[in-house]
């Protein structure tokens, strides 16, 4: 796979690898990982009930999900609530 700068958008084939992406389907995980500056790729709309959450994946994502599912990240509310609903528009509007 080609590496790219974080400034490029990334090929469509690496949005399918676990090795360059992070994936969820959860809303306030997603929302947490925003705030705490990780990279949104994409939006996965294949399901019709549910949007899969495309991430960069970079260092310490998975320790900063971890500690969001434990309760133990600690956000700025008014950040949290901001970034909700900046991701709350555009699930909406595409």
């Amino acid at each position: 796979m080609r590496k790219t700068n974080k400034n490029e958008r990334p090929e469509v084939a690496a949005l399918n690898d676990p090795a360059y992406v992070w994936t969820t389907y959860d809303l306030g995980v997603s929302t947490a990982l925003l705030c705490a500056g990780f990279e949104l790729l994409s939006l996965n709309r294949n399901n019709p009930r549910k949007v899969l959450f495309i991430f960069r994946r970079e260092e310490n994502i998975d320790e900063t999900a971890n500690a969001y599912f434990a309760d133990q990240l600690k956000l700025n509310a008014r950040a949290y609530f901001d970034q909700l609903k900046a991701l709350k528009n555009r699930l909406y509007s595409e």
